[in-house]
């Protein structure tokens, strides 16, 4: 159970024992199926995404991308 207001020394805890006392922490808060729901949005996905981007935006120019925008604001 998390500490009921009790000041914690985070410097002094371990990697696991701050997940831990995180989850529990949500579990409390939002309830089982919330603290899930939570932790869904923080997938963290699969791929390159720097490789990714280059393939979608090629090797643009900032002067190439600044036009681009002004055109598309028009």
């Amino acid at each position: 159970m998390v500490d009921g207001g009790a000041k914690m020394n985070i410097k002094l805890m371990t990697q696991e024992q701050i997940r831990r006392i995180g989850l529990e922490a949500l579990a409390e808060k939002l309830g089982p199926v919330g603290m899930v729901r939570f932790l869904q949005l923080f997938s963290t996905g699969k791929g390159d995404y720097t490789k990714e981007r280059e393939k979608w935006l090629g090797k643009a120019s900032v002067r190439e991308l600044v036009k681009e925008i002004k055109r598309e604001r028009e």
